[in-house]
């Protein structure tokens, strides 16, 4: 609701401003962490008479108006009486709609002084019923427009309410900030420009959490402060590498940095943010900030904007000491994905830029793309005679369609399929894996199990299950998955391997071979002419002995047919043993972990997933320990609440929707 309300202001402006910046944001702070959706402060306060307010909150205005006032010199004159018109908004913000007030916007403002006098106006309305009386008739007596002058300050006009455009709950005033703090960066961006920049309008989002915005005096870094988890320390790690055997330590990075064309075509994803943290001038910096911080001797990141590669990314990269690799989508996309590494850490053996759009496929029509890279470890000079094993690292983004989960597990088989052909051994294992990306699909969804378990059990599932991003089990019809899921003709076994680096099976059991062919020459199909057949004579018209087909028919069909079982059975399998840096769940706070938060609603689709030794299987779940690569470090994750006390993602701390994924880890060395 917003009113009009005529006050006369007693107190000398210097000081009125200085008595509204002590207490002026303590009292909304309070109000605000106060306030819950069941209670609200309705209406203009006690705009007319009789009009009940809560008790806490009138209790904490009366308490700000003390605090404004107290401190005012005893010996100060008593000063002229102002005569001000003011308009007074009294709308606060609830739930969802907190969500599109960002900190930026209430401290750029253009109404922030006008603000204050519109919350003393406010206060002086509960402080004094007469003095609220007295406006009210006062008002009445207005015209429509009329404007007067404040002391010489710039004159005020008093505004008839629009009801079609209500005005938003009050901005905030200006306070000092610490000008080292990251966080501030995004303020002084807005504060210094000369125009205050147009702010998107506040739309109401479904199922967001309710959200209350940070105080600005709380840096965001304190808020969103992630501990690093040193993993080596543990008993279960410390019993695998022993005193005499040496590691070789890494750190690997996976980030989906957010293309700019992608927040540019979906800025009401973005309606909570601040137009000026959006701007890539803003959010690269940020970035490179954040990457420099932390140090990666491999980065793997998704959603990298082929321009800016070339011209910033890759440049700035190999400054840093980076050697980079970079893969476009297809078609008519402009991201991709990149994988850089530490050319004085690691050196490249081969690298394989994964395609997943096939033409004619309707399971693989879309243009997501990975990379699968073979490094060397380059160890230090000075250890002798000492070799370590070659690292298989994968980067991917999977497609984000969550009605399509045949096309993400198509994909996934893809790359799991070109990562069997670069990591594989000439003895056939295989070497370490690090496989990272943004996979679309949430923990425990059947597409993270099959990754993580090395089995997916998927005919006659619904597509939509695949990811568990969203439920549509209400919708009548819905695609599922049959088997096979892929035709044979893309040359990918349901073991996800190439058919053609498949190693051969037993004599007489080659599947699609001239001589297994053979083997059904005189079943019973094969001893029917075709009635459509041409009859030509010696040459359609020899039939097959009936002597020696009733001997052979019977078992060589039945062997057909259970090969057929097979390979129709919609099953399919992985060998490479992968397991998950995080646990997807932050025990301390008792909430599940996310990286990233479209929308208000916080998800975990971020992974970075390693090789390890499976120990045993539990109700379907796979157990791992450490093998020859060891997991010593993470950096934690976050949780949804605490996301929402920044503002969610993207913020001015943050320039991505998504967390950078951070995990350190250990090749044993051994003696050649």
């Amino acid at each position: 609701m917003i009113g009009t309300v005529l006050c006369y202001v007693l107190l000398p402006a210097a000081r009125l401003l200085q008595a509204l910046r002590d207490a002026f944001f303590t009292c909304r702070k309070n109000v605000l962490l106060a306030k819950s959706p069941s209670t609200q402060i309705e209406g203009v306060f006690a705009a007319t008479r009789g009009r009940s307010v809560p008790e806490e909150q009138e209790a904490l205005l009366q308490q700000w108006l003390e605090e404004g006032v107290e401190n005012l010199s005893a010996s100060e004159g008593v000063p002229a009486v102002r005569k001000v018109s003011v308009t007074l908004t009294s709308d606060w913000l609830e739930g969802s709609e907190l969500l599109m007030t960002s900190l930026s916007d209430l401290n750029t403002s253009p109404e922030v002084t006008r603000c204050a006098d519109q919350q003393l106006s406010e206060l002086n309305a509960l402080a004094s019923s007469e003095l609220q009386d007295h406006a009210v008739a006062e008002l009445a007596r207005l015209p429509a427009e009329e404007t007067v002058t404040v002391g010489g300050s710039a004159p005020w006009a008093a505004e008839v309410p629009q009801t079609d455009h209500p005005t938003a709950g009050c901005a905030g005033v200006s306070v000092e900030v610490l000008n080292d703090d990251p966080a501030v960066l995004a303020w002084s961006l807005a504060c210094d420009a000369e125009t205050v920049p147009p702010v998107l309008p506040a739309q109401p989002i479904q199922d967001a959490v309710p959200f209350y915005p940070v105080p600005t005096d709380v840096p965001y870094h304190e808020i969103l402060w992630r501990d690093w988890e040193d993993l080596s320390v543990q008993p279960c790690v410390l019993e695998q590498v022993s005193k005499n055997t040496s590691l070789f330590e890494f750190r690997v990075m996976s980030y989906n940095i957010l293309a700019q064309d992608l927040v540019e075509q979906g800025l009401d994803l973005y309606v909570h943010c601040h137009p000026d943290i959006l701007n890539w001038n803003y959010r690269l910096p940020n970035l490179l900030q954040e990457i420099q911080h932390w140090d990666p001797d491999v980065l793997c990141l998704q959603e990298v904007q082929e321009n800016h590669y070339w011209e910033q990314l890759e440049p700035t990269f190999k400054e840093m000491g980076f050697a980079c690799f970079y893969k476009r989508r297809t078609g008519t996309k402009t991201d991709g994905c990149a994988v850089c590494y530490k050319h004085s850490r690691f050196q490249l053996i081969s690298l394989s830029p994964i395609e997943y759009f096939r033409p004619g496929l309707d399971v693989l029509n879309r243009d997501n793309v990975g990379l699968v890279l073979l490094l060397q470890p380059v160890l230090p000079e000075g250890l002798g005679l000492k070799a370590v094993s070659p690292l298989c690292v994968a980067n991917t983004h999977v497609l984000f369609n969550p009605r399509r989960g045949d096309i993400k597990l198509a994909q996934v088989a893809l790359l799991l399929a070109e990562i069997d052909k670069i990591a594989r051994t000439t003895e056939g294992s295989y070497y370490p894996v690090i496989l990272c990306g943004d996979l679309n699909s949430v923990p425990d969804s059947p597409l993270y199990k099959f990754i993580r378990n090395g089995e997916l059990s998927y005919h006659g599932m619904p597509a939509w299950k695949v990811s568990g991003q969203e439920d549509f089990s209400q919708q009548l019809y819905s695609r599922k998955l049959l088997a096979p899921l892929w035709p044979s003709s893309l040359g990918v076994t349901d073991k996800c391997q190439y058919v053609t680096l498949c190693q051969p099976k037993k004599l007489g059991r080659r599947q699609y071979s001239r001589e297994f062919l053979l083997q059904f020459r005189f079943c019973d199909v094969a001893c029917e002419r075709p009635p459509q057949l041409v009859l030509l004579e010696g040459v359609t018209d020899a039939k097959p002995a009936r002597e020696h087909a009733a001997v052979t028919a019977a078992p060589k069909r039945h062997n057909f047919l259970s090969f057929l079982g097979k390979q129709c059975s919609g099953i399919i399998q992985h060998g490479l043993n992968l397991t998950s840096v995080y646990s997807h769940f932050l025990p301390q706070r008792g909430r599940p972990e996310v990286t990233t938060m479209p929308m208000g609603l916080g998800a975990t689709v971020d992974y970075i997933f390693y090789s390890a030794e499976p120990v045993e299987n539990k109700a379907g779940r796979r157990l791992y320990k450490d093998g020859a690569l060891k997991l010593l470090g993470r950096l934690s994750l976050l949780s949804e609440d605490v996301l929402l006390m920044a503002n969610g993602l993207p913020n001015p701390f943050c320039s991505s929707d998504h967390l950078c994924l951070l995990a350190s880890f250990g090749l044993e060395i051994s003696s050649l």
